[in-house]
Order: structure tokens, then C-alpha cells, then sequence
């Protein structure tokens, strides 16, 4: 039996940095996991990346998109080689679909309200504009169940996130044809939590819900998140 690789996918606002306590847990128990950069610039080229990533790994993989993360998923995921999906706070884009017409159906989070606009050169030489989350609202919206002094640094770490992504579609949704687990944070501020359960129950994921948990779970909670995808890689082994 081949014990599968977890790839850890970071979304927006953070860092693979992020995982650090998940690997921690992940690799106790021997488990190979990597935590490739997510360079938030476009549904399309962060998934090709993935992509490119998947396929250089030998043997089957199990992908763990958290928030934006999720998106990617759910497009670099039918790749042949990978045998399970894990969503953490994340969402679960629908073929054709795109993160504000998924949110737009649901009630807009404090997140909406405290993004703060920058401007990037982009590969056309053109100005374009990328969000981070307003540093004072950070801790609050993001990571409510994290300690002061941690959110700080999380707060001034911040990967900006292209504005164009929000009305990118997704090309694929291999949630369709890959079984997948979902965890939803029951007190999440930046991602509705209607938003997860919608998702989640679309995909037939099995879910687990985290009563009081924030987006940034990966970070409060990385015992439970690693049990999570424990799961998923013994259903998949």
C-alpha cells in the first residue's frame, strides 16, 4: 500500500508558513506532505502551478486547498494521480463558476468591508489591482482564535490576492469525479460558513464542523486540520 503525498495549498493573506504546525503533525506520523508557494496572481496560472507541481510527484496525491486554496483544488485536482480532496475554510467552485458568484449567494462577511486595495505591475506591463485585509481588522476577521502576538505577524505577512480572481470561473471541479472531505470553521469572518457547508454538501464531502473556529484554523487548530487529512489519506492509501 502507497501512502499518498499531501499537498498543502495556502489561499489568500498568508503564507505556506501558514501549515507549519499541520506539517509538524503530518510528519510525526510519517506522512510526506509539501507545502508548494501559492502566488496568488490568477484562478488559472496559480492552478497551472499547482499543476506542474502534482506531476513531478511520484505516486497518488492527496491536495488540501485552505480558502482560496480551495479553489485550486478543484481545477489542479484531476490530474490522474490525485486520490482525495481536503477543503479547509476554503471554497468549492463548481466547473464554470466563480468566487464572487459563489459568495454573491450568500451574506457578505466582515472580510468585504475591510480590504484594503494595492496595485501590482502585471505581465502586460499594466497596472492592476490586488486586496490584503486591513491590518487592524486582521485578527479579528482572520484569525479571532489565534494569539495576539502571532496575529500581529500574520497581520504584516499578508500575500496580496489579484482582485481579478474573484471573477475568474473555474475550468474544472474534480470534486466531481474525487472524494472529498471538507472542514468547515463555524465562526468564520472572512468566508461565510453557508458558503463552506453549500459547498461541502454539493461535493458529497464528508464534513466536520468546528463550533467557534476561525478562518485561520490551520493555524489555532492544526491537530484537528492533520486528523482532517489523516483521514483522507488513510481512506486513500
Amino acid at each position: 500500500m502507497t501512502t499518498p503525498t499531501v499537498v498543502l495549498v495556502h489561499g489568500a493573506f498568508a503564507d505556506a508558513s501558514s501549515w507549519s504546525g499541520v506539517i509538524a503533525e503530518l510528519q510525526a506520523r510519517d506522512i510526506p506532505v509539501i507545502a508548494p508557494p501559492n502566488e496568488l496572481r490568477s484562478l488559472a496560472t496559480d492552478a497551472a502551478y499547482l499543476a506542474s507541481v502534482i506531476s513531478q510527484i511520484d505516486g497518488p496525491v492527496v491536495l488540501v486547498g485552505h480558502s482560496y486554496g480551495g479553489a485550486l483544488i478543484g481545477i489542479a485536482g484531476t490530474a490522474d494521480n490525485v486520490v482525495g480532496l481536503v477543503y479547509v475554510t476554503a471554497y468549492v467552485l463548481d466547473k464554470g463558476e466563480s468566487l464572487g458568484e459563489l459568495q454573491g449567494r450568500f451574506a457578505a462577511t466582515p472580510l468585504v468591508a475591510n480590504l484594503k486595495q494595492w496595485t501590482y505591475p502585471a505581465a502586460d506591463g499594466t497596472a492592476a489591482d490586488e486586496v490584503t485585509v486591513v491590518e487592524d481588522a486582521f485578527p479579528s476577521i482572520f484569525a479571532a482564535d489565534v494569539s495576539p502576538g502571532i496575529t500581529k505577524v500574520l497581520a504584516v505577512t499578508q500575500r496580496p490576492l489579484t482582485a481579478a480572481a474573484f471573477g475568474e470561473p473555474a475550468t474544472a471541479a474534480a470534486w466531481r469525479t474525487k472524494p472529498s472531505w471538507s472542514l468547515v470553521a463555524g465562526a468564520d469572518q472572512a468566508i461565510n460558513p453557508e458558503v463552506q457547508r453549500f459547498g461541502a454538501e454539493r461535493a458529497g464531502a464528508k464534513v466536520t464542523e468546528v463550533e467557534g473556529a476561525s478562518h485561520g484554523v490551520i493555524v489555532s487548530q492544526p491537530e484537528l486540520v492533520a486528523d482532517l487529512i489523516r483521514q483522507a489519506v488513510r481512506a486513500t492509501s
